[in-house]
């Protein structure tokens, strides 16, 4: 699903990972024209897993939807020149450049001289430039010795790349600002964001730094429950398990209610002296509350503590597998406001998420699948660049670009061209 919030931007991608590209798909999701500069083959993580059978991967085709695609080969000075003059084409909005993979004669200071007005945003591991990727930067933020039950001599590593999906959205971000702020000004805008700086920021801003740095301790690890507050998982009578979570009042006292428990509490606080209507005291008694919760749930099935939950208000989740997820979770499901079902190339149809903010005032588009290497060579040249046929032609003849034809996973199948965006 797309909205046209973006419409007219054009933005040359070069990148690879996740950051980068998961920046150049929100852009596209909101209406902007992404333009990737793919390898004549594919980059590095063209074939990453998870790869469909015989065909492509997962992992790319996810990250690169509704995108443009040209494939390049910079191998040749004609190609280095060709990307530079795509990345600096005249018009009122273009002259963008996202990437995460940068060189020399990419950088902001080689282009700026033919479009005064760049806008660049190049996305590092650290701020030095040295390279970094998420589990290397996570791994200096010791949640993995808070994670699940970590320690120092066995940390814990989630399996989620927290610190690139930040990172993405901060790019995004900051692409948009430096749009609104050349419209302003016309001046560009030479940006630099390290994923290390995402990781680190994020810790300053939820209080972790300070808290190590004004309390001097170390915050331990607690498993699965909520630090601050309560929250734990349970499990049903019948083998599920749900995680509860009370972090404020009102969820709070929806789950004393419904389990049955506040008279029980009452008696506890007035025994203890403590007030579990404080989120610090709830946390401070969870041990306690966590054995009441459990008798209570774990005496019931998974559908009786659904539907008295729901009926209560209770702030609770089922735990399940990501096929579980797939085939019983409605909001996954295309009747959701953000998925729509496609056809991939290489994959085809199944379900995938666009833009995730709704608009009340504005119809949106379907979600467009990821090209097929070079699926827009041409077009984008003649567009962007003006070449005629002949021209393009010819930097098809010398191996400068190529189309569709060229992947790897497509040799001379008829359905590369038929697919083709």
């Amino acid at each position: 699903m797309t909205y046209p919030l973006l419409a007219g931007i054009r933005v040359i991608e070069s990148s690879a990972f996740i950051a980068a590209p998961l920046a150049g798909l929100t852009l596209a999701q909101y209406g902007a024209d992404v333009i990737r500069f793919d390898l004549i083959g594919g980059g590095i993580d063209y074939n990453r897993l998870p790869m469909m059978p015989g065909g492509r991967s997962l992992y790319w085709t996810s990250l690169n939807k509704g995108k443009r695609s040209v494939a390049i080969d910079i191998r040749k000075p004609e190609g280095r020149d060709l990307l530079r003059a795509l990345v600096t084409a005249p018009g009122p909005e273009g002259g963008i450049l996202l990437t995460n993979v940068p060189t020399p004669w990419l950088l902001h200071k080689a282009l700026v001289g033919a479009r005064p007005d760049l806008i660049s945003c190049t996305i590092e591991g650290n701020a030095d430039g040295s390279t970094a990727v998420d589990y290397t930067v996570n791994c200096a933020t010791g949640y993995p010795m808070l994670t699940g039950d970590g320690t120092r001599a066995k940390p814990v590593n989630h399996a989620l790349p927290a610190w690139d999906l930040a990172c993405a959205y901060q790019a995004a971000f900051g692409l948009t600002a430096a749009i609104l702020r050349r419209r302003a000004t016309g001046e560009g805008s030479e940006m630099r964001l390290a994923l290390s700086d995402v990781a680190f920021s994020a810790m300053s801003h939820l209080g972790v730094l300070a808290e190590a740095e004004l309390l001097a301790e170390e915050r331990r690890s607690i498993g699965n429950d909520i630090y601050g507050a309560f929250g734990r998982d349970f499990a049903t009578a019948d083998g599920e398990r749900v995680m509860i979570a009370a972090v404020s009042a009102r969820q709070w006292r929806a789950l004393a209610e419904t389990c049955g428990i506040a008279e029980a509490i009452a008696s506890i606080e007035a025994a203890l002296g403590v007030d579990y209507s404080r989120e610090a005291d709830r946390y401070e008694g969870r041990d306690i509350i966590a054995s009441l919760v459990k008798r209570w749930v774990e005496a019931r099935s998974l559908a009786e503590i659904a539907s008295e939950f729901d009926a209560g208000g209770v702030c609770w989740g089922q735990y399940r597998s990501v096929r579980e997820l797939i085939a019983d979770d409605a909001r996954v499901s295309t009747a959701s406001a953000i998925f729509d079902e496609i056809e991939t190339s290489g994959v085809g149809r199944h379900r995938a998420a666009g833009a995730t903010i709704r608009l009340s005032d504005m119809t949106r588009g379907e979600t467009q699948p990821a090209p097929l290497l070079g699926a827009q060579t041409d077009e984008v040249l003649s567009e962007v660049l003006g070449l005629p046929q002949a021209a393009i032609g010819a930097l098809h003849d010398r191996g400068v670009v190529a189309g569709p034809e060229a992947d790897p996973l497509f040799p001379q199948r008829g359905e590369v061209r038929s697919f083709a965006n």
